[in-house]
C-alpha cells in the first residue's frame, strides 16, 4: 500500500519547523531550522514524495503542541499516532522506549541498551537510532544523553547547545553542550 505523504511548516520561537504527515500518522518532524527553506529541505530529504498541504485537524494539533513546546509550555507527545516505515527491529525497540520519556525526564544511550536487554556495547547503537529519528520530540530523543552527565549528540540544527535548551526548558538543567556551538535562536 501506497500512503501519499503530505507536509507543512510552522513557525515557532525556536525558528521554522517542519511535519510530514500521511493517512497512518506523523512521518517526519524536523525541528525548527533558521529558515523555511532550511526546513523545507529537511523536511523533503526525509519525505522526498510529500506534497505541501494544509493540516488537517488532527495534524494542526500537534503542530500546535509542537508550538507552546517551544515557547516553554509543558506538552506530551505520547500518544500521537506515527508512521516510521520500515525500520531496523533493534531501532523500532529503542524508539519504543523513548517514546515513555516524560516531560523532563532524562536517561543514556547505555541504559536504554540496558532495559531492551542489551549490553553496553549497544549503546552506540542506541545513538544511532536517535541520530536517525524521523519525528524527534513525538520520540523525544534530546532526553537521550551521554554517561556521566554529558549533553550526546544531536543531528538537529544546532547540535548539542538546541538540545541542551530543549532539556533547559522542560527543567533539565544538569547537562550542559559545549559553548562553541550554535542552537535554536530563542
Amino acid at each position: 500500500m501506497v500512503r501519499k505523504n503530505h507536509y507543512q511548516l510552522f513557525e515557532t520561537v525556536a525558528g521554522i519547523a517542519a511535519i510530514g504527515w500521511n493517512g497512518s500518522g506523523i512521518a517526519s518532524l524536523r525541528l525548527p531550522a533558521p529558515t523555511a527553506r532550511e526546513a523545507e529541505r529537511a523536511i523533503l530529504r526525509g519525505l522526498a514524495d510529500a506534497a505541501h498541504a494544509e493540516p488537517p485537524p488532527e495534524v494542526r494539533s500537534i503542530i500546535d503542541r509542537a508550538v507552546r513546546y517551544f515557547a516553554g509550555e509543558c506538552v506530551d507527545f505520547a500518544k500521537v499516532p506515527v508512521d516510521l516505515g520500515p525500520q531496523d527491529p533493534f531501532f523500532a525497540r529503542v524508539y519504543d522506549e523513548v517514546r515513555k520519556l516524560g516531560w523532563g525526564e532524562t536517561t543514556t544511550y547505555g541504559a536504554i541498551a540496558q532495559t531492551l536487554g542489551a549490553g553496553p556495547e549497544f549503546a552506540r547503537d542506541v545513538g544511532q537510532a536517535m541520530a536517525r529519528n524521523p519525528v524527534p520530540l513525538i520520540i523525544p530523543c534530546h532526553r537521550v544523553t551521554a554517561a556521566g552527565g554529558k549533553i550526546g549528540g544531536f543531528s538537529a540544527p544546532g547540535g548539542s547547545l538546541s538540545k541542551a535548551r530543549m532539556l533547559e526548558l522542560e527543567g533539565v538543567t544538569s547537562v550542559a553542550a559545549p559553548p562553541a556551538q550554535q542552537g535554536f535562536d530563542f
